[in-house]
């Protein structure tokens, strides 16, 4: 397959001339990456399950991992949902549009092959006007999980998109480079109470302000990926994701016996011939001395670190690293969602200091 790439010079308002092709591409069932405000989207018709089939060979992703449909305005809900709760309704008019995934019981309209086997589907509008004008113009929702081999950094380019999906899918729609670099936020609200299955720009406190409650973790978030019998209810709870080639350890613990540990076992890997990778921040980039050391960005500005992410594993795949250390972040507001990320990546391999 060749893989048609296209430019859209103004992200903020984009000709509908440009996208009139890869929305008839979605909507007669192929696949067209295209940007959102999060990660790059690898788009299909939500209601085709031959179109979801084809999302899940492309990215080597297993079918029992559920893909979000994504819509354009409010009215387009209704159809693909049998109840809309009320936690979903003041989440939806405080967050949408916006990275935020909310899950609802699903009606008929929906394939199961969309929704992993799962009588619920996941659903969000998002604000990136590249994305919306793409879903209005294709008419119909858009399964959109990240435009990436499964398993691999989440793409926050075009370029890490054609990295991937080349001779894979039909069109990549290049919208820049994204605003936010993580996942949105996944929040269940279709059992007794909501749950954040998946933590992200939308934070633990945001979304508890809204609701006037607590609104807990899920555990599998805390406590590690999911057994292997047991079925996901939402993208990136059950396999290894976002990791790049190399090893990945994180080490968690005061700044100094951070710094410390870092380059003592940068310094251990290095005498074995290997290439070694430092994760860091600006604040303490100039503490390391043995191997590559990148910054994510400002340890005060976690937007920043969010931002940068995939694009610094994406890096240290370019560069060949054998192994990758990495400083930790704090749990809390978007550092939940870096910290979700991070110790996915490693394969909850944490050190902690």
């Amino acid at each position: 397959m060749k893989t048609e790439r296209i430019i859209i010079e103004d992200t903020e308002n984009p000709e509908a001339e440009l996208l009139i092709k890869p929305a008839d591409i979605i909507r007669k069932g192929g696949l067209v990456a295209f940007p959102t405000e999060t990660v790059y989207g690898l788009g299909g018709n939500a209601l085709n399950e031959e179109a979801a089939g084809k999302i899940y060979a492309a990215k080597g992703r297993p079918s029992d991992n559920p893909l979000i449909a994504h819509i354009g305005d409010f009215d387009d809900l209704p159809p693909l949902v049998s109840a809309i709760p009320e936690a979903g309704k003041k989440l939806m008019k405080a967050f949408w549009p916006g990275p935020l995934t909310l899950i609802f019981p699903k009606s008929g309209l929906v394939p199961y092959g969309t929704t992993g086997g799962l009588d619920t589907v996941a659903v969000r509008m998002p604000v990136d006007p590249v994305a919306r004008a793409l879903i209005r113009l294709a008419g119909v929702p858009v399964a959109a999980p990240s435009a990436n081999t499964s398993g691999r950094p989440s793409p926050t380019t075009a370029d890490h998109v054609w990295q991937d999906m080349n001779g894979k899918i039909d069109m990549i729609v290049d919208g820049g480079a994204v605003g936010i670099g993580v996942e949105s936020t996944i929040i269940d609200v279709s059992g007794d109470g909501p749950v954040i299955l998946r933590p992200g720009a939308i934070t633990q406190e945001m979304a508890s302000a809204v609701l006037g409650i607590e609104v807990p973790l899920d555990p599998a978030i805390v406590s590690g990926p999911l057994k292997a019998d047991v079925r996901p209810k939402a993208p990136g709870m059950k396999y290894k994701h976002y990791a790049p080639k190399a090893e990945l350890t994180l080490v968690e613990g005061d700044a100094e016996a951070v710094i410390e540990t870092i380059n003592r076992l940068a310094e251990e890997k290095l005498t074995q011939g290997l290439r070694v990778g430092i994760i860091c921040t600006e604040e303490t980039k100039e503490a390391y001395h043995a191997g590559v050391v990148r910054s994510m960005g400002i340890r005060t500005r976690e937007e920043t670190i969010a931002h940068n992410l995939y694009g610094v594993l994406r890096e240290f795949d370019d560069l060949e690293a054998d192994v990758i250390f990495s400083e930790s972040f704090s749990r809390n507001h978007l550092g939940q969602a870096i910290m979700n990320r991070l110790t996915k990546a490693a394969g909850y391999h944490v050190i902690k200091v």
